[in-house]
């Protein structure tokens, strides 16, 4: 097995079964290899069979602390051999974000487990995908690890539909994933906060860092220790409109696709990054480059560029310490 492959099945974690009785209970069933129950519990809370609303929610996925889950939940027909069952949930934790490809892994195994009624199926289609990146069928599908490119899963959202909600307000979302500020997206319904919120790691595409995306949050305590609440107020200037016309150009042009439009934002990004070098320096230990405080003052910049380009060194780690 090539290198890539094998370092792409490293990235599975486990496999659960989450299932709604007739009688309306809902159980963690099973799951290889073993889990923790603080996991287990949160994977419990964010399948939609727990839900009061009774709303299904067909496939969902999110990150905790580090490990991201995808869970795939369907109805259990009349003529399936799970006489017992009404509802089940497959999930998927991982270390890679790749909705795609756990997406269609998930359905395979819900075939699989509405033909056979046991889990026996889906833990060796699981083992197989684990150790060998396939897992073949013909009667549920096949399933090809390296067919899903994690750039892909980067690109699937659409900046121009973001663009399209907030116009020249799309530059206080750029700013603040540039300083590494927390961003809250609420919607009712939980496929369109997923799928708005996906997208927001691509306007900072130089980091290309989807860990920090946490796409389905409760309000619950455990879930919401790791994330800090950010208090300051994000001064906007003449730099931030440059960039905010830049992005809504960029984005309405209807000749442009939708990495074109992420390619034109990462230029200007780097435009940014390109005025702040003038006034950085090599750190004491010549390890890195580090903001030089005074040189910046020098420079008087109007308030709010130089408070943005000052807490964009905070936020790449250029600050003497």
């Amino acid at each position: 097995m090539a290198a890539a492959e094998v370092a792409d099945t490293q990235l599975m974690l486990g496999v659960g079964l989450i299932e709604k009785d007739t009688n309306g209970e809902v159980l963690w069933v099973w799951c290889y290899p073993s889990t923790t129950a603080t996991l287990r519990n949160l994977l419990l809370r964010k399948c939609c069979l727990t839900d009061e609303n009774k709303l299904l929610h067909p496939f969902v996925f999110g990150q905790y602390r580090r490990t991201w889950f995808y869970i795939t939940t369907i109805e259990v027909p009349d003529s399936s051999i799970l006489k017992k069952v009404t509802h089940f949930s497959i999930v998927l934790t991982a270390k890679d974000f790749n909705p795609e490809k756990y997406a269609a892994f998930t359905r395979i195994l819900c075939r699989m487990y509405l033909k056979h009624g046991s889990p026996v199926k889906m833990m060796e289609s699981y083992i197989a995908v684990l150790t060998k990146g396939i897992c073949q069928s013909e009667e549920n599908g096949s399933f090809l690890s390296k067919d899903f490119d994690a750039r892909k899963a980067y690109l699937a959202g659409s900046i121009k539909d973001i663009v399209s909600q907030f116009g020249m307000e799309t530059v206080i979302l750029h700013t603040a994933l540039m300083l590494k500020k927390r961003i809250v997206v609420y919607h009712p319904k939980i496929e369109a906060v997923q799928e708005f919120t996906r997208t927001l790691p691509a306007l900072v595409w130089h980091r290309q860092d989807w860990t920090i995306l946490h796409s389905y949050v409760h309000l619950n305590a455990d879930e919401l220790e790791a994330l800090q609440m950010c208090t300051e107020a994000m001064a906007m200037g003449k730099l931030h409109k440059e960039m905010g016309q830049l992005i809504v150009q960029s984005a309405e042009d209807p000749e442009k696709s939708e990495s074109h439009v992420i390619q034109d934002i990462a230029l200007k990004t780097r435009e940014i990054f390109t005025n702040l070098a003038p006034f950085s320096e090599v750190s004491a230990d010549g390890e890195k480059r580090v903001l030089n405080l005074e040189a910046l003052k020098q420079k008087r910049f109007p308030p709010a560029t130089e408070n943005f380009l000052y807490h964009l060194a905070a936020a790449e780690q250029m600050l003497k310490i």
